[in-house]
């Protein structure tokens, strides 16, 4: 029996931290024995740099732009560990939309069976969290990605991008999109972050499949232009990202998140607002 293959959707509000995640759960798929590529479709092209020792690669809108034609061969590079490495690309700068290098880059592959050809385990997408534009909802939209985790810190703006997200899940539910995996909770290093997260995911009836600190540990690899998996394998921070894997790998059913409406979720926020500060009142009273 064939092996299946398993496309996963990582999103998550332009730098939050997506591609270090991406690339750090992709290297450690690798590291377990899978077949992965890694198929970024941010149109800053960056997320195979640090599975690439810091080395960009020619898109594919580049080199279709340049050629006129583009053949899979020259726009999937080797990466950390036999990864497959591809960039979408997007458009020159001011013009068109920045999703379509998602759009061609994937019907480009469908057309010339790339994905059965490299007898894949995993494709991992690594997408900008802006789902208003069309290009970036198709991994969600055309239901190209089987499930979708999104990446977020406790910050307002990353949860806003989130919830957007699953805004966009939801309605493309009922006609065979993605579905929700779960939340990363990036940068947690403080109590009150795990708790906003975790509330958010019981607010929009998701899950929180991983607490990521931040460390300098990722930041000494990535000037590298390495992951953390690669530059700092025995490292707390590699065994979590490790961890973070296995239960990407393992995971199988993935559900139709809750949005809330953007009143309910400038209400929630005010609410943990208050919190936070009546918390950090009652903790300078108890030092004085």
């Amino acid at each position: 029996m064939a092996k299946k293959l398993k496309q996963i959707a990582i999103y998550g509000k332009g730098g939050i931290g997506k591609s270090t995640t991406t690339s750090n759960i992709s290297a450690a798929l690798s590291k377990m024995g899978y077949k992965v590529m890694q198929f970024g479709c941010d149109p800053k092209s960056d997320s195979t740099n640090t599975l690439r020792k810091g080395e960009y690669i020619p898109t594919v809108l580049d080199t279709l732009r340049e050629k006129g034609s583009v053949k899979a061969n020259e726009v999937i590079f080797e990466g950390f560990n036999g990864i497959y490495c591809v960039e979408a690309g997007g458009p020159a700068p001011g013009v068109g939309c920045a999703g379509r290098g998602i759009i061609t880059a994937v019907q480009l592959f469908r057309q010339q069976k790339v994905f059965e050809d490299l007898d894949l385990d995993f494709i991992i997408y690594d997408v900008l969290g802006d789902v208003v534009c069309g290009g970036f909802a198709m991994p969600i939209r055309e239901g190209i990605a089987e499930h979708v985790f999104t990446v977020s810190s406790s910050d307002f703006m990353s949860v806003y991008a989130a919830n957007n997200l699953f805004k966009g899940i939801q309605k493309y539910s009922n006609s065979g999109g993605a579905l929700l995996g779960g939340i990363i909770a990036n940068s947690i290093n403080h109590q009150y972050s795990k708790d906003i997260i975790d509330d958010f995911a019981a607010q929009t009836k998701t899950q929180v499949v991983e607490y990521v600190p931040r460390s300098v540990t990722v930041t000494q690899c990535e000037l590298q232009g390495k992951t953390t998996i690669e530059g700092a394998p025995d490292s707390e921070q590699a065994k979590i990202y490790t961890r973070l894997a296995e239960k990407i790998a393992a995971h199988e059913v993935s559900h139709t998140p809750s949005p809330l409406s953007t009143t309910d979720l400038r209400q929630w926020a005010s609410k943990w607002s208050k919190q936070i500060l009546a918390a950090e009142s009652r903790s300078i009273a108890g030092a004085c």
